[in-house]
Formats: structure tokens, C-alpha cells, sequence
């Protein structure tokens, strides 16, 4: 059974910065496109950032330049560094895979920031 876990959220002041981690599980098949989404309160979910394996990394206009995803040689394990963070920015940070076609989800880390 794949499973996909978020890790790193937490509470960071304006301006601040944090590092998320994605790790997938469960799957002798490494993923094919990893991404980062975001849900805030009373809003829908949107896309932060995304890569495919082989391709370039995208990004959400309101995060370019702020934010920047990584991902291991194995598409395993997908990171997501913040900085310059902001009250906008506070939301519920989920990890999505995909593979062999199949979309998988994480559980979601939360993000505050806050002064």
C-alpha cells in the first residue's frame, strides 16, 4: 500500500523559513511527477509547485522565487523550501505523487506563519 507523508510544517514568524519533506512508501515504483499543494481555510486547494521527473520544476505565481522543490534521484522523497514567508501563505501543505498513473496524497502538514 503506497503511502505518502508530509513533515517539517510548523509555526514560523513573517519572513521566516521552513522546509518541507515529502516521502513516499510502500511502492517498488519510484514516482513520475511529485508537487505541492496548499489549502487555507474557506479557500481551495491550489498547486505551489510541481516537477516531473526529467522536466522543470513550476511554480504558483504568488510563491516564484520564495519557494523551491526538490526532489531525490529516486523520486522518493520530494522537499519543499520556503522563504520569506508570509501571512498568506498559511495553509495546509500537501504532497502529491503519481505513479504508474495513479495519484497518491498525503495526510498534509500544517503551515502557520504569524507574528
Amino acid at each position: 500500500q503506497v503511502q505518502v507523508v508530509e513533515s517539517g510544517g510548523g509555526l514560523v514568524h513573517p519572513g521566516g523559513s521552513l522546509r518541507l519533506s515529502c516521502s513516499i512508501s510502500g511502492s517498488i515504483y519510484s514516482a513520475t511527477a511529485m508537487s505541492w499543494h496548499r489549502q487555507a481555510p474557506g479557500k481551495e486547494r491550489e498547486l505551489v509547485a510541481g516537477m516531473a521527473s526529467g522536466g522543470m520544476p513550476n511554480y504558483a505565481d504568488s510563491v516564484k522565487g520564495r519557494f523551491a522543490i526538490s526532489r531525490d534521484h529516486a523520486m522518493k522523497t520530494s522537499y519543499l523550501q520556503m522563504q520569506s514567508l508570509k501571512p498568506e501563505d498559511t495553509a495546509v501543505y500537501y504532497c502529491k505523487a503519481r505513479i504508474r498513473g495513479a495519484e497518491f496524497w498525503g495526510q498534509g502538514t500544517q503551515v502557520t506563519v504569524s507574528s
